[in-house]
């Protein structure tokens, strides 16, 4: 998989003046690796997950993903929606849904499986996942690394060409951090491309292949996650380094 992007721009209004989130000239990234998306908070990281989701659409610019331009229209990103999956920072489980029909409802509803063929999925992924004990529990008797397994199990299930995760560890205790971390090298071994939103800089030592530096909406530098984290290029990553792992 090729993600490109070229000339992207987004603005957010803030008390009726514009102010830009996003100015990325171009950046290309061919996968599968894990490629994280560091910086400092406002510095574009989360916004940027988001359009690559299809959930925001940009003020200007094309992305690519293998060739083909992200469509803009609302009935044609459902269908690309449907072929990505993104794991959220706060979960996202419906409360009164057990897991398993957290997992099963969006392959019945947006997928169109059957509720038989929907249920053989979603338990072949939770087994994968340490889940099988857990799937008639409802989010609310669940610890945070089983509902993050949970979440991350419903963004699976469908077979997503990308999967994407914002913050998938900054609710979660350092056994639990463990935990989604193991999960994720285990994906990664398997070949899933990822893309992660991680404020925290050992979680994405540790899993990443690859990094993007972004600060004031751009990405300053694109690297081999362990040259990054010896050598930054750039003055802001350095200052950013030096800052983040001097606790």
């Amino acid at each position: 998989m090729k993600v490109e992007l070229h000339g992207l721009v987004k603005d957010y209004a803030s008390g009726g003046i514009p102010r830009r989130v996003l100015d990325i000239p171009a950046f290309t990234s061919s996968f599968p690796h894990v490629l994280a998306l560091l910086g400092p908070s406002g510095g574009g990281k989360s916004t940027l997950l988001r359009i690559l989701a299809g959930l925001e659409h940009p003020d200007a610019g094309r992305i690519m993903i293998d060739g083909t331009e992200l469509p803009n229209t609302e009935g044609a990103l459902r269908s690309y929606r449907a072929s990505i999956g993104v794991v959220f920072q706060a979960f996202n489980l419906f409360p009164h849904m057990s897991a398993l029909r957290n997992v099963t409802l969006p392959l019945i509803e947006v997928h169109g499986m059957t509720e038989e063929e929907a249920r053989k999925t979603a338990m072949e992924v939770m087994g994968r996942l340490g889940l099988s004990e857990h799937a008639g529990k409802f989010p609310g008797q669940l610890s945070g690394g089983q509902a993050q397994r949970v979440a991350i199990a419903r963004a699976l299930a469908p077979r997503p060409r990308l999967l994407l995760f914002d913050e998938p560890t900054s609710a979660l205790d350092p056994e639990m951090t463990a935990e989604v971390l193991a999960l994720i090298d285990g994906l990664r071994q398997e070949g899933v491309p990822m893309v992660l939103v991680t404020h925290q800089t050992g979680f994405a030592r540790r899993v990443a292949d690859r990094v993007s530096f972004l600060a004031g909406g751009t990405i300053l530098e694109e690297r081999e996650a362990g040259e990054f984290f010896v050598d930054p290029r750039s003055e802001e990553a350095r200052r950013f380094l030096a800052k983040v792992l001097a606790y």
